[in-house]
């Protein structure tokens, strides 16, 4: 509905607003910050695991700060991935929740889904007093929108979401081109350094590969987000003019 697509400007607004208040802005958007570590983050220990590691554990600090450890022999190639996915993750989700949230029941679903999902990381992985709370109580958030009587609530809750870790690709684009990460743990090698290791070249360069593939994700999820609201104009036929 065309409600929903205002509701997205309307997040993205939001967002460049809060941005644009030194002070208050960040502290009233570092939950929103909070949610992009956790889904860089959890980009690490979830390819990791795709790639035929072991994700042993996740941590978050509140200066936004985070880690994840996995295990397992593992190649340059899949080290290189690894890294690369907590880049990429806030993008990918991003996009996959403008997709989502083109159908209310859709968005609905998957907001449960997320809250189940958050719940079991909770156990199987998080390590630490903060990073506990904040997961727990975005998956409480998640179960309480999801199971409201009007769908249109997920949907509405899938687009701001989403549109915060779109705007997260940005806002924090920059550690893309860094060397290395101030952590809560200290300085550590950036990702883009760990995929430089990895597999060769300046840490730039992949940063820039990585930027040009988070971009591409975002406007893939973006044109499908509206091109599914123009399909049922598309699909209706004008009446053909009948000649007398």
């Amino acid at each position: 509905s065309k409600r929903i697509r205002y509701f997205l400007f309307g997040s993205l607004v939001f967002t460049l607003l809060v941005y644009a208040v030194p002070v208050y802005g960040f502290l009233i958007g570092l939950p929103l910050i909070w949610l992009s570590t956790l889904v860089h983050e959890l980009g690490h220990g979830i390819t990791a695991a795709i790639v035929g590691g072991t994700f042993k554990q996740f941590v978050m600090y509140p200066d936004a700060s985070g880690a994840a450890s996995y295990t397992g022999f593992l190649g340059p190639g899949r080290l290189a991935l690894i890294a690369a996915g907590g880049l990429v993750g806030p993008a990918i989700v991003a996009a996959a929740g403008f997709i989502v949230a083109r159908r209310a029941k859709v968005a609905q679903v998957a907001l449960l889904i997320g809250a189940v999902a958050l719940v079991l990381l909770t156990i199987v992985v998080v390590r630490n007093g903060f990073g506990v709370g904040f997961v727990l109580s975005l998956a409480a958030l998640l179960a309480l929108l999801g199971t409201r009587k009007n769908p249109e609530v997920a949907q509405i809750t899938m687009v701001f979401f989403a549109t915060q870790l779109a705007a997260s690709v940005f806002s924090r684009g920059d550690y893309l081109f860094m060397e290395y990460a101030e952590t809560a743990q200290g300085q550590m090698p950036s990702d883009v350094s760990q995929m430089a290791e990895a597999l060769a070249g300046p840490y730039w360069l992949w940063g820039g590969v990585c930027a040009l593939f988070s971009v591409v994700v975002l406007a893939l999820g973006l044109w499908v987000f509206f091109r599914g609201f123009a399909l049922p104009g598309l699909l209706r036929r004008k009446p053909k003019r009948q000649e007398t």
